[in-house]
């Protein structure tokens, strides 16, 4: 009888113990040092007291946490709006690629229709040369000219597929941004309130 007592007080710091070190583990993984915006939220949670009164539920928050958690969710932004004016300055980048491609394109095109009109003149440069030299000198700078444009119009293309791609990331993290801020926004004014809550209730119980 004595034994099966030993065994299952046993037992139970053993049990005690594993549950101990698994709170333990996971209280490692949240901190306000380290891990997004939403763990460092759930830290401060999780530090926080909790009461009861009057059938509510009321929360406090160490003043220190709070400050700490409203720097990271700053900081965060900070981050957010830097990425942001980087994109912007890509894509402002790639406009003036295209603009300058644009432009040497039509230039190209101009110089293609004057080739053309002139094909039937047999003066080069001011020498009269015979038309088998002639057309061979022209098909080879039509040539070259097919090649610069189509070289231009495989680089327009390009960079015009960046920066639609850049367009999109840039909305995207617009998106993202605005939801994160919003949510970060919502949880400190919440937090805040609660705050006010239990030091203006401190102040009536003095």
């Amino acid at each position: 009888m004595k034994g099966l007592r030993i065994l299952i007080i046993i037992t139970a710091l053993m049990a005690a113990h594993l549950n101990y070190a698994q709170d333990d583990s996971n209280e490692e993984l949240l901190s306000l040092d380290r891990g997004p915006i939403t763990s460092q939220f759930d830290y401060v949670y999780k530090k926080s007291g909790n009461y009861r009164s009057d059938g509510k539920r009321y929360e406090v928050v160490r003043v220190i946490s709070l400050d700490k958690l409203r720097q990271n969710v700053l900081d965060t932004l900070e981050v957010y709006s830097k990425k942001e004016g980087e994109l912007k300055a890509t894509i402002a980048g790639h406009e003036t690629t295209i603009s300058s491609l644009n432009k040497k394109l039509e230039e190209t095109t101009g110089n293609l229709v004057s080739v053309t009109e002139e094909k039937d003149s047999m003066s080069f440069l001011g020498i009269q040369v015979s038309k088998a030299s002639y057309n061979t000198m022209l098909w080879t700078a039509i040539a070259a000219l097919l090649g610069t444009l189509l070289f231009f119009v495989y680089k327009f293309r390009k960079s015009n597929s960046l920066t639609q791609e850049a367009k999109s990331n840039l909305s995207e993290l617009e998106v993202e941004y605005e939801d994160h801020r919003r949510r970060a926004l919502e949880r400190e004014q919440r937090i805040s309130r609660q705050l006010q809550d239990e030091i203006n209730k401190y102040k009536k119980t003095k």
